[in-house]
């Protein structure tokens, strides 16, 4: 590029998006002259579903905003808990956040995901359609134009990635509400009802159960209820505080 020298400073969340020597504040950085501020912080590296606030000069400026001569200029990172208007929170999740999204629906929260990869388009045309905040580790697929909302999952681990998105959208919890294993709702069901469903074991030994109202599968408190127990207990006492 030959225009503009601006400086910039990211905030320190977003410096795993950016090369180091973008790192440190007042960074110069020479745009074309026409590209809009959203369209140079993405160049650099951050997908705008991160960037909170844009600062030019002291003043709060839109993405829509044309870098000039001088200017230092602010990008901090999205306010926690972040609230995503005009729609009902739910969520879609690409292929390799599974254990994300199961445990999303155990904690009865909306969460659209398919072991099958659609491809990165047609998963951003489906978060415009539903209006589902699309999660994922990849940063190219978040910076596609057409998705409705978004959000990069920062963590590898599923026990980081569920406290950093519950900490980050502050969704209504229902545990025990939606089925792990479609996304559901679940329903109340007498034994009689899911007998067929049910190995002669588990006939025997249990009698709670309840129901995925859309594809079938059965639920009862089996071996690993104690393990599941575990996670929607210490998610409550994340969401608490």
């Amino acid at each position: 590029m030959n225009g503009p020298e601006t400086h910039f400073s990211f905030a320190p969340e977003l410096h795993l998006f950016v090369a180091a020597e973008h790192s440190v504040a007042h960074t110069p950085v020479v745009t074309d002259g026409s590209s809009t501020l959203g369209h140079v912080v993405e160049s650099l590296g951050v997908p705008l579903t991160e960037v909170g606030r844009l600062v030019v000069d002291g003043a709060e400026v839109s993405v829509s905003h044309i870098p000039r001569a001088g200017e230092n200029i602010e990008v901090y990172a999205i306010e926690r808990p972040q609230r995503i208007p005009g729609a009902p929170l739910r969520f879609l999740l690409d292929v390799h956040l599974g254990t994300l999204a199961r445990r999303l629906r155990l904690l009865g929260v909306d969460a659209a995901y398919t072991n099958e990869d659609p491809g990165d388009a047609a998963l951003a045309a489906l978060s415009a359609k539903e209006r589902r905040v699309l999660l994922s580790r990849d940063r190219g697929l978040l910076r596609r134009r057409e998705i409705w909302a978004g959000g990069f999952v920062y963590s590898d681990r599923p026990d980081d990635q569920l406290r950093d998105v519950l900490g980050r959208f502050a969704p209504t919890l229902a545990p025990w509400t939606r089925c792990t294993a479609c996304n559901g709702p679940l329903a109340d069901a007498d034994k009689d009802s899911v007998r067929g469903h049910l190995q002669h074991g588990t006939q025997r030994t249990y009698d709670v159960f309840a129901q995925c109202t859309a594809c079938g599968r059965v639920y009862w408190r089996g071996a690993h209820h104690a393990r599941l127990e575990a996670i929607v207990e210490q998610a409550l006492r994340d969401s608490a505080t």
